[in-house]
């Protein structure tokens, strides 16, 4: 158990269907059609109501949350959070908006006391190890950016293993988190590493997914141009050469996750590309043959890059 400012955050094992809670959380459709999983449970405990109330608000956008009754469960409220569409197909960026969502309605309605189940890891077949980072990274920046009505959210899974999976990584990332940051943004580094007339660019291998380019947290006591070098050397096995600031990205929107401010700075690489650290792949890319899927604004970095270039 732990706490974001005034919230509790537990993760427990159970069934959501009997949390004394005032608000219970489906895994929903975007049809609000209750069949299989944690609907079906909600909606056999709960009783006929709640589908009736759902089918007059649905369907609702994908990644979108809706408010019902609760029925005959101890909870008042039922939020369905839209993880998918009849297809039983959702990704990272789906369970995100959905969590993210889903903390949204419950201030709306005042709500104090909240149960999740995994979203997206049932018919989803979403992997729990990411869901748990994921929701978690959404509840963090939910409780941390604004005060919150919610003084408690319990994650809650079925089974002893999910549990297990769940609470370790969901546990060990939240307490990561709070001794990284107090009432600040996260301060942090990318480097715009030229190899030749091409760029190094990393998949990642936690969420947000995508491309990036490689960089990471500034270390206490770190100073930038030694955190741009060590980051580049953990993910890309590079070392930097001619390291030189290029502009610092402040928008409180640029990371998903939580407000980063990020020092970006321009280098040449040396060495032999490798991968490492959370970085899945490295690999040198065109400035003209990008990669579709670019995390975080690193795109709008690399366009700004390009003027910067042609300017010279």
């Amino acid at each position: 158990m732990l706490k974001i400012k005034t919230t509790t955050i537990k993760i427990i094992q159970g069934d959501i269907t009997e949390q004394n809670v005032e608000a219970v959380v489906n895994a929903a459709n975007n049809e609000l059609r209750m069949g299989g999983g944690v609907a079906g449970a909600i909606k056999r405990k709960g009783g006929p109501t709640i589908q009736e109330e759902a089918n007059k608000i649905s369907p609702i956008a994908i990644g979108g949350a809706a408010v019902t009754g609760a029925g005959n469960l101890k909870a008042k409220y039922v939020i369905h959070a839209a993880t998918m569409a009849l297809d039983f197909k959702t990704n990272e960026r789906i369970i995100r908006q959905s969590t993210a969502n889903t903390l949204n309605r419950a201030e709306e309605h005042k709500i104090k006391s909240i149960a999740f189940p995994a979203l997206g890891c049932g018919v989803g077949r979403f992997p729990i190890e990411i869901a748990a980072k994921v929701m978690s990274q959404a509840v963090f920046s939910h409780l941390h950016k604004s005060k919150s009505c919610l003084q408690e959210v319990i994650f809650v899974l079925h089974t002893k293993k999910d549990w297990e999976i769940f609470d370790k990584i969901a546990d060990s990332y939240l307490t990561y988190i709070q001794k990284k940051i107090e009432d600040g943004p996260f301060i942090t580094v990318d480097a715009i590493i030229v190899i030749g007339d091409k760029i190094v660019l990393i998949k990642r291998k936690n969420p947000p997914f995508g491309w990036a380019l490689p960089g990471g947290f500034v270390d206490y006591g770190e100073n930038l141009e030694k955190a741009a070098k060590r980051e580049a050397k953990e993910e890309t096995n590079l070392e930097l050469e001619d390291l030189r600031q290029f502009h610092t990205y402040s928008d409180p929107r640029r990371d998903p996750r939580f407000h980063t401010v990020s020092t970006v700075f321009i280098a040449r690489g040396k060495g032999i590309l490798q991968s490492g650290s959370d970085a899945d792949e490295a690999k040198l890319f065109s400035l003209n043959e990008l990669p579709d899927e670019i995390a975080f604004d690193h795109r709008e970095i690399l366009k700004d890059y390009i003027k910067f270039k042609q300017s010279l």
